[in-house]
């Protein structure tokens, strides 16, 4: 089994959203903003190839959304997932699965692509697009919180088009395909799905955004995101106390730089990166 890394560019979120109730203070100088307050982060997805089956994790957020949605965040960079893909030699018709951890903008919308007549088709044509019954109803009809982060124009189509395949949600981990377990959680969204790879070299977890990136295993550091930030304390501690000793590597889907690392503790108790 292999595990790939693929950037799908980079975009802008503003500081106090990411880092949440920690001080500016402290956040900036781990993630230094510029003068909108506004903090670099990657859209990282991840390609698994099982040698059966070519498995993207997320899409990033894609290219048809018009300059001034995109102004918004001041997406950034030369960096394109299809350029990125074909420079570790896959093509899009070779990913036969592509799980949505969950249908974000940032997180789906490379998912839908648009012909040269403008009418949406699939970036991956012979893929089966995952998610799960109570995300996906949760997404289209949005609270007024989240309505911002879920575009019709991102799940309409693939849900129209017959292309989404669900899978049950469970309070205990999913296996999903051999190897290859899912884990729900209910802190940033509802029904997010975290896989859990295990792999001849160890077990990876991709994080999504649980622990978008390294800053964010310290407990307090919780997105302003979140719909329920306490849950997702709670799921975050338990995945850090299975994590920590180096037991399993972390990946980080936001960090700008770091795709992935393992916990420890430091003297104290609390947790923290290893130096690698």
């Amino acid at each position: 089994m292999k595990l790939i890394p693929i950037n799908s560019g980079f975009l802008k979120l503003d500081g106090g959203a990411m880092f949440g109730v920690v001080p500016k203070r402290m956040w900036q100088k781990m993630n230094e903003p510029d003068e909108n307050n506004l903090c670099t982060w990657a859209m990282r997805c991840l390609l698994i190839d099982t040698g059966s089956r070519t498995i993207l994790v997320d899409t990033g957020l894609g290219d048809k959304q018009d300059d001034r949605f995109r102004s918004h965040f001041s997406f950034w960079g030369q960096e394109t997932f299809l350029q990125n893909l074909a420079a570790v030699g896959y093509r899009p018709e070779d990913i036969t699965d592509v799980l949505l951890t969950h249908l974000h903008f940032d997180h789906v919308g490379g998912a839908i692509r648009l012909d040269a007549k403008g009418n949406p088709e699939p970036t991956f044509p012979k893929a089966r697009y995952w998610s799960n019954p109570l995300h996906l109803a949760w997404a289209l009809k949005p609270n007024a919180r989240e309505a911002a982060s879920f575009l019709k124009e991102n799940i309409l189509p693939l849900r129209d088009m017959g292309l989404l395949e669900m899978i049950d949600p469970s309070d205990k981990d999913v296996e999903w395909l051999p190897g290859i377990r899912l884990r729900f959680v209910y802190g940033h969204t509802e029904a997010m799905m975290l896989p859990i790879i295990d792999t001849p070299e160890g077990t990876v977890m991709y994080c999504a955004d649980l622990i978008p990136s390294r800053w964010h295993v310290r407990m307090p550091f919780i997105m302003a995101y979140d719909l329920r930030p306490l849950e997702t304390m709670k799921e975050k501690e338990r995945l850090l106390n299975e994590a920590s000793d180096g037991a399993f590597a972390l990946y980080f889907e936001h960090d700008p730089s770091l795709e992935q690392g393992r916990v420890g503790r430091d003297a104290s108790g609390n947790f923290l990166l290893l130096q690698s």
